[in-house]
């Protein structure tokens, strides 16, 4: 017979609660600047208690309000608690007073000068509009232009056609006799060697748009381009019968030849980068400045704020709660803003601290750095640095970088510090680079060279950091011509 039985226990457990303060504290410190900016100016639009303090206000230091305090002193920025967060009676007095002075965080006193990028540029011709410019002035019949956009509609970016004949006939509801001849027209338009289905049909198109009679050239491209792009040129010479001089003048020939006809016609828009630090060097320290361009100085509204102080009069108590809570998403706005941007400063300050070699000397002094490095140098969990880190970029003396950039895994030496994987990314590069083309350096090769400057490093991670460079294997960077 099964027992029930009624008892009340007491258990003490911890736990982290999520609210929408913190989600929204977190989603802010993940965001880059431009996307900051972005957030900033929808919260604007969504509460009217937060207002852009204009620039002259900034100066005269706001009225009563308090100036915002630098790094060094810390007492203004209190850390977001979870038991904060769940008290539904906030001393507004303390907050308004706190969060009202206009202006944004300033972590330097002194104003430094920027760059200034220029980031206007005219929008260019797509490689559809410029072909499809040209199909026009043919003065096509309708059934021909119909073939024709569908032909233009089925390139990619390269110039090259991805659809075949049966498929662009079904398409268009036309013969694939009518589009075969359609295609031909098109193959003669600018640029030369577009509405090609394959490498060798575009340069075939090119020799035939130059006006060239070499059929050594023609040759090579019709059976070799194998041999050509493994710079076999002793198989091409051995296939045709003829002798290397002659292979190496074609081959010139055809290395002017543009494998990507619609690359000029490029639409992708350049990425300018508007770096969220500024690193200078100044004497013989670092100064670190935080980039405000642009940024609105947010302050909570003096019509509310003195409709609270007057204990609502005129307003009803629906009102009164409305205000009171969109009088907590701002100043919870406004502290998350100013918590990103100090520990933006401190991750930033401890990299700087780390990699003062690097800022001096350049990307062969780069050390090896983890999260876990900075995370304990400033205090905080490694994963608030990784969201730190992400998709924000400083500007240094030695350029643009990505924070993420400054951690590296280490390769050993055999004897002494560790070294960043960069600065061995970077010694490859300069080791292929100042070869002898005629013998180029093989990844073996570059082992032991590494070796000789104190780099433990295989054979298949010199690969792998070649490959990661851009840059192709021996075989295919040798300069035959120079041997002989």
């Amino acid at each position: 017979m099964m027992a029930f039985e009624l008892r009340q226990e007491l258990r003490l457990t911890q736990q982290l609660v999520m609210t929408p303060q913190l989600q929204q504290a977190i989603k802010l410190l993940q965001l880059c600047r431009l996307e900051l900016l972005d957030a900033i100016n929808q919260e604007m639009k969504d509460n009217p208690v937060l207002e852009d303090a204009p620039e002259e206000v900034s100066a005269e230091g706001g009225g009563d309000a308090e100036p915002i305090t630098t790094p060094e002193e810390p007492s203004v920025l209190k850390p977001v608690t979870v038991e904060e967060t769940a008290r539904a009676d906030i001393d507004w007095s303390n907050y308004l007073g706190e969060y009202n002075a206009p202006g944004y965080v300033h972590f330097e006193a002194e104003k430094r000068e920027v760059p200034e990028y220029e980031n206007f540029v005219a929008r260019r011709e797509s490689l559809n509009e410029h072909l499809m410019w040209q199909l026009l002035l043919s003065l096509p019949s309708r059934r021909d232009e119909r073939i024709g956009s569908a032909i233009i509609g089925n390139l990619n970016k390269d110039g090259y056609l991805q659809a075949t004949i049966d498929e662009i006939a079904t398409l268009s509801e036309a013969d694939t006799s009518e589009v075969e001849s359609v295609l031909s027209k098109m193959q003669s338009f600018d640029p030369a060697g577009v509405c090609a289905r394959d490498l060798g049909e575009c340069l075939l198109i090119q020799v035939r748009e130059l006006g060239l009679q070499d059929p050594i050239v023609v040759q090579i491209i019709r059976n070799h381009l194998k041999h050509l792009e493994n710079k076999n040129y002793k198989a091409i010479s051995r296939a045709l019968g003829i002798g290397l001089g002659e292979v190496f003048s074609a081959v010139d020939i055809i290395t002017t030849m543009e494998p990507k006809p619609g690359r000029q016609f490029s639409d992708e828009e350049p990425q300018y980068i508007s770096p969220d630090v500024f690193v200078y060097k100044v004497g013989d320290e670092f100064v670190i400045v935080l980039n405000e361009d642009g940024m609105p100085k947010l302050r909570i509204s003096s019509f509310y704020k003195e409709a609270l102080s007057n204990k609502g009069a005129g307003f009803s108590s629906d009102t009164r709660g409305y205000i009171k809570n969109k009088l907590r998403s701002a100043v919870w706005l406004i502290r998350s803003i100013h918590q990103r941007q100090r520990t933006i400063y401190k991750v930033v300050k401890s990299i700087v601290s780390f990699q003062g070699d690097f800022l001096e000397k350049g990307l062969g002094h780069l050390k090896p750095m983890v999260l876990r490095d900075v995370a304990g140098d400033i205090g905080m969990h490694e994963s608030t640095v990784s969201r730190v880190t992400t998709n924000k970029y400083v500007h240094t003396p030695q350029g643009i970088f990505e924070l993420k950039f400054f951690f590296n895994t280490s390769i050993s030496r055999f004897y002494g510090e560790a070294i960043a994987s960069a600065s061995v990314k970077e010694k490859i590069r300069q080791i292929i680079e100042s070869e002898d083309s005629t013998k180029p350096y093989s990844d073996k090769k570059m082992v032991e060279i590494l070796k000789s400057s104190n780099i433990n490093i295989a054979r298949r991670t010199v690969a792998k950091y070649r490959e990661m460079l851009g840059m192709l294997p021996s075989n295919k960077r040798k300069n035959i011509r120079g041997g002989q």
